[in-house]
């Protein structure tokens, strides 16, 4: 009697947790992955002195075409009048994605921004293990992922006015503070160029009129300018953190990591998809290195592969940074 007691009992708890693991299946799949959120955080960067700006910082929307929820819920971020756009990376999640991005944006045309390209920007989607994330960041393998359209991604972005950041550096003027940025091209697929961002930025400051390099005229003046530096990319793998701040940056905006995606309520993410500790998988945080810093805010990102529908205990989000002086 007792053994078919605690046979009884453990498929009992057996049949429990199947429920539960279906009801969660259930609830990020059908219910939180459409749970949009935006997250608002306030970041010191700026010279004293200086008007805040607001910075709507985008991220990893996976956009397939029918995903008009999304498209519409992105076109209602306008309305919070940022003063500029960031953009992480991983915009496309179908061949024909970019038809749901330009919905998405349409409103956002007239407004600044900068972009960075992730892996899906370049390739498709995939099926694979989800176990596989556990043994370590997930590997694009070119020669079997579709391929996509990026060249028209990047022609549509450009159309927009934003600067294009991948391996590059560019400056945008906002509300009197002049914003220099720099960033690569997504280091998760091994795109990024982070040697190159000094030449970058030494020719930027070559060619600014305002700049302690230019060829300012010994009998005017040089003018006052509020300048801050800000660094750009889609995968935040340690190399390329340490790096930025190495450069300057005295913030970083970075994707990918979905936030972990699928997370336990109280611990957190199981996975990161790359070398970044688990405690800064997402949100603002402070990244250090070789005794200096910078603010790090990476974005659990808007959308997730169309072979993994699901959320759990991490709901998608776009952010809205406020840029203000520090003390």
């Amino acid at each position: 009697m007792a053994g078919r007691s605690g046979l009884h009992a453990a498929g009992t708890a057996l049949g429990v947790l199947a429920a539960a693991g279906a009801a969660a299946f259930a609830w990020g799949s059908l219910v939180e992955r459409r749970l949009f959120t935006l997250r608002r955080v306030t970041v010191p960067v700026l010279p004293a002195g200086a008007e805040s700006i607001r910075v709507l910082h985008l991220s990893d929307l996976h956009m397939a075409p029918w995903q008009h929820d999304k498209q519409e819920w992105v076109r209602s971020l306008a309305d919070l009048k940022p003063d500029l756009i960031v953009d992480t990376g991983d915009n496309l999640g179908h061949a024909d994605g970019l038809t749901g991005i330009e919905r998405a944006f349409e409103r956002f045309e007239g407004i600044p921004g900068v972009f960075a390209h992730g892996s899906n920007d370049y390739f498709g989607p995939q099926r694979k293990n989800p176990l596989k994330y556990f043994v370590g960041p997930s590997t694009k393998k070119a020669s079997t992922a579709p391929r996509l359209d990026n060249a028209a991604l990047t022609a549509y972005f450009r159309s927009l006015g934003w600067l294009d950041l991948n391996n590059a550096a560019g400056t945008v003027d906002v509300r009197g503070t002049h914003l220099e940025f720099f960033g690569v091209n997504d280091p998760h697929i091994h795109f990024d160029r982070v040697e190159a961002i000094p030449g970058a930025l030494d020719e930027l400051r070559e060619n600014d009129p305002y700049g302690e390099d230019s060829l300012w005229p010994q009998d005017a003046p040089r003018p006052a300018r509020p300048t801050v530096t800000l660094g750009v990319t889609h995968s935040p793998y340690r190399r390329v953190l340490d790096a930025f701040v190495t450069y300057g940056a005295s913030m970083i905006f970075a994707g990918h990591t979905h936030g972990g995606q699928v997370c336990v309520p109280g611990f957190g993410a199981l996975v990161t998809n790359c070398d970044i500790p688990r405690s800064q998988v997402k949100g603002l945080s402070i990244w250090r290195h070789a005794f200096r810093s910078a603010f790090l805010n990476v974005s659990a990102g808007l959308g997730t592969s169309t072979y993994a529908p699901v959320r759990f205990a991490c709901r998608p989000e776009a952010t809205l940074v406020t840029l203000t002086a520090s003390a």
